[in-house]
Formats: C-alpha cells, sequence, structure tokens
C-alpha cells in the first residue's frame, strides 16, 4: 500500500485534535464567566455521550445546527436535573463555540506522525466541523502547515459520510481516490464514506469500538506509520 498512496486525507477532530480534552477546558471558562454551578467533569460524563448522539444526527441532516447546539445543552442539563431558560442556553453555546479553540491538545504523537509523513505525501483535511472555528483551530495548534487543503461540510453542503465531501476533497486536490487513504475516528462517517469512493481506509480507534476485521484500525496515532 505504501508504494500507491500519494494524498493522505484526515478527519481533525477526535482524530488530530483532541476534542474532548479542548472542549472540557472550554465549557469550564463558560461555566466560570456565567456562575453555572456544576463541576465540569460531571457535565462532561453527560455531555459526550449526548454530544456524539446529536452530531449522528447532524451528519444524517436530521437536525440542523441551531438544534445540535441547543439540544446537546439542554438535553445534558435535563439529566443533571437542571434547567436554563433558552436565553442562557443560546448565551453558553455561542460562548463555547467563542472559547472552544482557546485550548488546542493534540493527540499523542500528532506531529509526530504528521512530521514523518509529510515529506512522502500530500496531507489534506476533510472535516464535518463548524467552518467559523476549525481553521481557528489549525492555525493555534499549529497543524495548519502540514495540510495543503481543508475541505468542510459546511462548504460542500452535505456531511461526511455523504460521498459529495469526499468527491469535492478529492477534485480540489486533484486526487485519485484510488491513491488516496482517509484516516478517522468515525466508521460511519470517515471509513465508510471514504470506502464509498475507492479510497482506502485507516480506523483510528481510540474508543475500542468493534468494527469488521477487514478494515484496518490503529489504537495510536503513531501506529498508522506501519501503514503508510
Amino acid at each position: 500500500m505504501k508504494n500507491k498512496i500519494t494524498d493522505v486525507f484526515f478527519d481533525l477532530d477526535h482524530t488530530l485534535w483532541d476534542f474532548d480534552r479542548n472542549s472540557a477546558l472550554a465549557f469550564q471558562r463558560v461555566f466560570n464567566t456565567h456562575k453555572i454551578e456544576i463541576p465540569v467533569v460531571d457535565f462532561m460524563k453527560v455531555y459526550e455521550p449526548i454530544n456524539f448522539a446529536y452530531w449522528k444526527e447532524y451528519r444524517e441532516e436530521r437536525v440542523t445546527k441551531e438544534v445540535l447546539r441547543r439540544g446537546r445543552l439542554q438535553d445534558t442539563f435535563s439529566k443533571l436535573n437542571l434547567a436554563y431558560e433558552l436565553e442562557i442556553i443560546d448565551l453558553l453555546s455561542d460562548g463555547y463555540i467563542e472559547e472552544l479553540p482557546g485550548n488546542n491538545h493534540l493527540f499523542d504523537g500528532a506531529i509526530d506522525l504528521l512530521e514523518y509523513l509529510k515529506n512522502k505525501y500530500s496531507l489534506h483535511i476533510i472535516t464535518n466541523g463548524f467552518a467559523e472555528v476549525q481553521n481557528i483551530k489549525m492555525e493555534r495548534s499549529k497543524l495548519a502547515p502540514y495540510f495543503k487543503t481543508v475541505t468542510s461540510s459546511e462548504e460542500v453542503g452535505v456531511k461526511k459520510p455523504n460521498p459529495i465531501v469526499f468527491h469535492t476533497a478529492l477534485e480540489k486536490t486533484n486526487a485519485k481516490p484510488e491513491t488516496s487513504i482517509m484516516i478517522g475516528d468515525t466508521f460511519e462517517a470517515d471509513i465508510l464514506g471514504a470506502e464509498s469512493v475507492g479510497m482506502d481506509t485507516i480506523f483510528y480507534n481510540y474508543r475500542n469500538e468493534v468494527i469488521p476485521t477487514t478494515y484496518k484500525a490503529v489504537d495510536t496515532l503513531l501506529e498508522i506509520k506501519k501503514y503508510l
């Protein structure tokens, strides 16, 4: 495989950029600002699976961006037996989006892996994340210089796993699917989506999900070196 690949496409959130860690730090600042008296560690335990479920619905066009941003907070607070007016929910939601790029921790091995890959392949990002914060994240985390292109679902108008997202990314780079590989943490969106257009894939399985053994999977980023 090493000989045929020319272009390597990465997901950003939960793959290179440590979303959960950075998210908790952002919520801590927002809660401090708005005097929300709940330990962030307790909040995050409830919030993370709710957020994951909302993103699945968002990818499937079953909820809007606004519903995602409001609903994930409302549902989390509800499970914690708390309730806030919609005005407060919107303030918290907006504050969180503003604060999210304030910390930019990467997963272990991210920069080492990109240093290893940068002279061997053209590197690219394909993300379902909100366009207004993705570029800021990449600049502040020092990821931007490694990547030739960034394709976001918002610019395309549909979300991974829709094949249009992958076709758009390939067209941007003049890359062929048969010489391209997608690396991401969401099996449905990243792996099945890329596979549907003929790209090779590596699943970053840091959540220890059970997937078919026919797919390449790694538990740490540096394990990707054995495939590329």
